[in-house]
C-alpha cells in the first residue's frame, strides 16, 4: 500500500519571516509572487534536516547554530546562478577594442589591468575574461592582468575554482579556443572539460556579499563586471551597491552592467560610454 506524505507548506507567517530576512541580509526582493519558488527550493533543505514544518526550519535557521551552519546553505538555495561563457558578448568586444588594446597601443605594448567579476557564480564569466586577455597577450606580450571573482555563495565559488564543466557548456566557444584553453576528460562518457592552468594562473576567488556596507576587498580595479545582479534589488539597494563598486574603481575605471540594467535616474557618479557600460566620473 502506498502512503502519501504531505509536502510541508510555507505559511504566511514563515514566508514573511524568511522574505524579510532574505531582503535584509541578501538584498534580494522576495514578494508574494515568489512564495512558491521559495517553498519549492527549501523543500530539499527540510528533507536533509528531517524537518516536517517550515516553522521548525525557521526556528533552526534563526538560532545561533543555524546562523553558523544553515545560513550558507540557504544562500545557495535562494540565489540564482545563471551564467554562460561569453554571455552578452559585445561587452567583451568593447573591453578588448575600446579599453585594453588602445591603452596598450599608446603605452608601448605594456600595461597591467585588474578586473573584478563581482558576481562570478560558477566561473564562466571569469574564464571568459581570461580567454580574452590571453588572446590580447598574444599580440602584446608585456600585458599583465589579474582577475578576481567574487560571489555570496561558497558552493558556486568551489565550482568556479575547480573550473570543470559539462562539455555542452562550451559549445558557444570557437573550436580553436576550446583546444587552446580546455582539457577533455580522459573518460569520454563523463563529457567533462576542465580549463587549462593557463586560464587559472591569474585568477583568484573570494566570498563577498555585495549588500555589505564595506567590502573585504582591499584593492581597486580598472574594470568591474556586475552583470544581471541589480535586477534582484530595490532601487535603494542598487544605489548602495553601485556606490560601493565606485569606491573600488580606479580613476577612469569602467563598470559593466547587464543588458537589462541601467543607472539612469539614480544620480550616481558614472558617465555612460556605451549601452550598459559606464566610466567612473
Amino acid at each position: 500500500m502506498n502512503v502519501s506524505v504531505e509536502r510541508p507548506v510555507l505559511e504566511d507567517r514563515e514566508f514573511r519571516k524568511l522574505s524579510n530576512f532574505i531582503e535584509k541580509e541578501l538584498g534580494i526582493r522576495m514578494p508574494d509572487i515568489k512564495r512558491v519558488m521559495l517553498e519549492s527550493r527549501l523543500h530539499k533543505r527540510l528533507r536533509i534536516l528531517k524537518m516536517s514544518h517550515f516553522s521548525d526550519y525557521c526556528d533552526y535557521l534563526f538560532s545561533e547554530q543555524g546562523m553558523r551552519q544553515e545560513f550558507p546553505f540557504m544562500i545557495d538555495v535562494v540565489t540564482t546562478n545563471k551564467t554562460d561563457f561569453f554571455r552578452e558578448p559585445d561587452h567583451f568586444v568593447y573591453m578588448e577594442n575600446n579599453i585594453i588594446r588602445p591603452y596598450l597601443s599608446s603605452h608601448h605594448g605594456s600595461g597591467t589591468f585588474d578586473i573584478w567579476s563581482s558576481a562570478s557564480s560558477t566561473g564562466e564569466e571569469i574564464y571568459t575574461l581570461a580567454m580574452v586577455m590571453e588572446g590580447i597577450r598574444e599580440d602584446y606580450g608585456a600585458l599583465n592582468y589579474s582577475i578576481l571573482g567574487s560571489d555570496i555563495s561558497q558552493e558556486v565559488l568551489a565550482k568556479a575554482r575547480k573550473g570543470i564543466y559539462h562539455s555542452s557548456r562550451i559549445d558557444v566557444i570557437p573550436m580553436n579556443m576550446k583546444k587552446k584553453f580546455f582539457l577533455k576528460s580522459k573518460n569520454a562518457e563523463e563529457e567533462l572539460v576542465k580549463v587549462k592552468p593557463l586560464l587559472q594562473k591569474n585568477v583568484s576567488f573570494v566570498q563577498q556579499n555585495l549588500m555589505h556596507d564595506r567590502y573585504n576587498i582591499k584593492k581597486t580595479f580598472d574594470i568591474i563586471y556586475c552583470r544581471n545582479v541589480l535586477i534582484y534589488f530595490s532601487t535603494e539597494k542598487q544605489k548602495k551597491i553601485l556606490l560601493n563598486l565606485h569606491r573600488h574603481l580606479k580613476e577612469d575605471g569602467f563598470l559593466f552592467l547587464g543588458h537589462s540594467e541601467t543607472i539612469t535616474g539614480l544620480n550616481l557618479p558614472y558617465v555612460s560610454v556605451a549601452p550598459t557600460i559606464y566610466k567612473k566620473s
